[in-house]
């Protein structure tokens, strides 16, 4: 018999987030996530994401033991502004039990029918800017700092279940060449000169703070047309600032302005941090700073997390630019392997990007969805 066991306190929190740890204890590719962050991201109080959504958490145990987990979650803004009739699930992990995983997904499939929702999605986060997605390829490589990993079960549970994929992203390693393509630095060169643009260089981080804001502006404006967007509002901003600036390095932010100082591309790319997550497991102390540390002074991969580019300038080269200025870094700080974010299969536009570098996809992951009754 499966028991859920609805989460309503900070022990049952921490089980829940903690989990993972138990089930992937043994798989080598599986990078634990920092267990404060997690705790914090789905505390109510704390996460200003609750200021337009609501979630509830679960536990399941099967014969007294917790056997698997899943996050509830109804987004208002994606509801009542944007009409999609959507129950998001989310943090959704499980032994290889599809009874259990049949319990967790029912729940989900409940508490839709309560509030007149037409299907269900998962697995994601609160918005687009968190995780999303099982892992359907790639099983033998560690997922990122922004990424899930999962066993190859989940799929076959989900398709065993009657749900179908909804979205799916894939992911991109490739070798950072030797030298700068020729004709990249040329087109970069031409670029500036026709639009007038220039490259801003930050010192420390500090300086990349007042751009932080207009990045974001960026992100809505270039992925506003894809089918998981919903629009980052401005406390949710400030929270990722908050969140992700002890991660980022200044070197590894480019942003490029107009003629009037105007930003109208950026990027971000950041260490891998992979290996030292691993060995953090989960934790930052007392250990686990030294390990980011180091990952940060001295790494041969990198990780290309964020690129925004203003409307007005999609198709027009900018991206030469931004490659330039990336081959000086990599160079510079000996990143020999470079792994894109999780993209969105028809974003072919992004895909292209990649094209002059010999990409080898090694990654893919889909979200699944299936309709309320």
């Amino acid at each position: 018999m499966i028991e859920l066991i609805p989460v309503t306190n900070k022990n049952q929190l921490k089980q829940f987030v903690t989990f993972p740890f138990k089930l992937y204890k043994d798989c080598e590719y599986w990078v634990p996530p920092l267990i404060k962050d997690e705790m914090e991201t789905l505390d109510k109080e704390k996460n200003p994401v609750f200021n337009n959504a609501e979630a509830e958490y679960f536990l399941a145990y099967k014969e007294g033991r917790i056997s698997g987990r899943i996050a509830v979650i109804i987004n208002h803004l994606e509801i009542e502004e944007q009409q999609k009739k959507k129950v998001r699930f989310g943090w959704f992990d499980v032994i290889d039990d599809i009874s259990v995983t049949k319990a967790l997904l029912e729940k989900v499939q409940e508490i839709g029918n309560q509030h007149q929702l037409e299907y269900m999605e998962g697995p994601v986060g609160f918005s687009n800017m968190e995780k999303a997605g099982i892992l359907t390829m790639g099983y033998e490589e560690r997922n990122t700092m922004i990424t899930w990993y999962h066993y190859p079960y989940y799929q076959e549970h989900f398709k065993q279940l009657g749900f179908k994929k909804q979205a799916t992203w894939v992911e991109y390693k490739m070798n950072v060449p030797e030298v700068l393509n020729e004709k990249v630095k040329k087109f970069s060169g031409l670029i500036k000169k026709r639009f007038n643009l220039s490259v801003i260089r930050f010192q420390n981080k500090k300086e990349i703070l007042p751009y932080v804001d207009d990045m974001f502006k960026l992100l809505n404006n270039t992925y506003n047309t894809l089918q998981t967007f919903v629009p980052i509002q401005q406390y949710q901003i400030d929270y990722y600032k908050e969140k992700y600036f002890s991660f980022i390095h200044s070197d590894y932010i480019t942003c490029i302005k107009d003629a009037s100082g105007a930003l109208i591309a950026f990027s971000v790319v950041m260490p891998s941090f992979s290996k030292a997550l691993k060995k953090a497991n989960g934790r930052l102390f007392p250990f686990g700073w030294f390990h980011i540390i180091q990952a940060q002074k001295k790494n041969d991969t990198a990780a290309f997390y964020l690129i925004g580019i203003h409307p007005e300038y999609q198709g027009k080269g900018v991206t030469a630019i931004i490659f330039e200025e990336m081959q000086h870094l990599f160079t510079d700080k000996g990143i020999k392997v470079v792994e894109t974010n999780p993209e969105l299969k028809e974003n072919t536009a992004v895909q292209l990007l990649w094209k002059d570098y010999n990409p080898e996809q090694h990654k893919e992951r889909s979200t699944f969805r299936k309709a309320l009754t």
